[in-house]
Parts: C-alpha cells; structure tokens; sequence
C-alpha cells in the first residue's frame, strides 16, 4: 500500500514538475511496477525504502530473465533511477541505491538518413490530383524543411504560423516552445494546403485551430503519417527503411553536412543535451570516399 502511494506521487512529479508526455509517464509507471513485481516475488515483499544495490541488482538478473534486449532493460534502468531521484526529492529515502547501478551497454546506431535526391523523389512522388495530395506534401516539406518530430506536425496550429517572419512555433517534449525557421518552398505549399483545401473543411471541435486535418476533419494520429511516409517511399523506389523521422535525420545530417554549427541544429531540433545532436557529425561513405582522394598526400 505504502509503494503505491510513492507510485502515485512519481506520476504526478512526472506530469507537473518533468511535463513528460503521457506515453512516457506510463512507461516510466511500468518500470516501477517492475521493480515492485520483483520487490514481492524475491524480496518478501520489502518496503522501497529499505531496497538496497544488491537487491537491484538482482532485479537486474530479473529483468534479463525476461529476455528484453539491451536497449529495453536500458530503459527500464533509466525509469528506476528517475524514480529513485523522485524519492530522494521527497525525502522518502536518505541514500539512493540506484546511482551504482550500471546500464548494458549499448552500441551508438547511426540512424538512417535519406540523400536530397531521395527526399525530392519521394515529395514529387505525391499525386496532387488527390484530396489529401496537397496535405500530404506540406507535411513531407515541414517534416524535412523544420526537422520536427511527427508528434510536433500533428500537434501544429494555424497561429503557430508567423510566415511575416519567415518563423513557426513548434511544441515539443515537455510542452517545451521553440522557433523554428520555415524556408520558401514549405511555405509556399502549407500556404497552398491551408488557403486552397484545408479553407473548404469543416473542422470538428476543439480542431478548428489544428493545421493538418483528416478528411473527417479531425486531427492526424502518428499512424496515419507513418503510413503517408511509407507509401509515398514505395512510390518513389526507396528501398530504405522509411519513418517520418527519417526526415528529421536527413535534416539535421544535411545541415550539420552543409556546414551547420552544431548548436544552431541542437537549438532547431528542441534537443536538451547537445550530445545527443552530435550524432549528426556522422559522415556517410561518399564524404569518407572523397575526403581520402582530395585530402591523402597518396592521392595528390
């Protein structure tokens, strides 16, 4: 009873002090739910306060029995000691047991990045003959032209729109705000998508301000856009294994490529640690090919 009541005050620090998504307290709230399975099936049921690293790591033996990957068991680590940092917040416990705890390791996977001629292949690849053509290619164009994540193109509103100075209002992680330059090109297509189709909808309610609608008029889901993306890849021959964050890879990678300073992308992408932006300095093979043949003494 007395771990359910720690559960309920880690949800709502989750909500109103991180401003985490819903989709993540939960899974955090599962990690936790974990940890407690264990607690009454190997422990005698001990109350979280008197947990201790060599309980944890049995937890982790626990885990591992379940056969989840690295990067699953990395993840509920990483739920663990954020609960553990709760408890510490509230005084619950004096020590935090967690902090020795050590992740698997996990390899840094380089995302897959589409080239500029890929990306033009599978926007021209839309047929604008359809209803939904004209929607469908803005949100390709904000998708590469802005780098947003899918949830931040569904959640877009018409006055997140500031075209008089070249800018959109982009909500991201955590309810977080951030400016985001829009170029011509994407302008040019969400004007014609808002002013030439979008005008002729009958939003539903509590919709009226969203920018990409459904033909129901009703907000997309991430579903619906991940479908979009795949299928117009399959339409333009791209063989890699497309998503709508593909976009938000090529993005970055063509900027940082391009000569981009680092912060500037880290700033664009809403990316709190620019650690996690320097993923993005990754070269592709072409640019190790040509930087041996034009800068190797051998190959003057």
């Amino acid at each position: 009873m007395l771990n359910q009541s720690y559960k309920n005050g880690f949800r709502q620090y989750l909500k109103l002090e991180r401003g985490l998504s819903s989709n993540t307290i939960d899974a955090y709230l599962h990690d936790v739910d974990l940890l407690f399975r264990y607690m009454d099936e190997q422990t005698n049921g001990k109350n979280i306060k008197q947990v201790t690293l060599d309980d944890l790591r049995g937890f982790l033996e626990f885990i591992n029995e379940m056969n989840l990957g690295p990067v699953s068991q990395a993840r509920i680590i990483s739920g663990i000691k954020s609960f553990y940092r709760f408890l510490m917040l509230e005084k619950v416990v004096d020590t935090d047991p967690s902090e020795l705890l050590e992740s698997p390791r996990l390899g840094r996977k380089l995302p897959e990045v589409l080239t500029q001629d890929e990306v033009i292949k599978i926007i021209d690849s839309v047929d604008l003959s359809k209803p939904e053509g004209e929607r469908d290619k803005a949100i390709l164009e904000v998708l590469y032209g802005c780098g947003l994540r899918v949830s931040e193109v569904i959640g877009l509103r018409i006055s997140d729109l500031h075209f008089n100075e070249g800018l959109i209002v982009v909500t991201g992680k955590g309810n977080k705000q951030r400016l985001v330059p829009v170029g011509d090109v994407a302008q040019k297509q969400i004007l014609i998508y808002k002013d030439q189709v979008r005008i002729h909808q009958s939003p539903v309610k509590k919709a009226e301000n969203i920018l990409f609608l459904n033909n129901r008029g009703g907000p997309l889901s991430r579903q619906m856009i991940f479908i979009m993306v795949r299928r117009q890849a399959e339409m333009a021959g791209i063989r890699k294994k497309i998503s709508p964050h593909t976009f938000r890879h090529s993005f970055a990678t063509h900027l940082v490529q391009n000569g981009a300073d680092l912060r500037a992308v880290q700033q664009l992408l809403g990316h709190v640690s620019i650690t996690t932006t320097e993923i993005y300095t990754h070269l592709n093979q072409e640019d190790l090919r040509r930087a041996i043949l034009d800068y190797h003494p051998r190959n003057q």
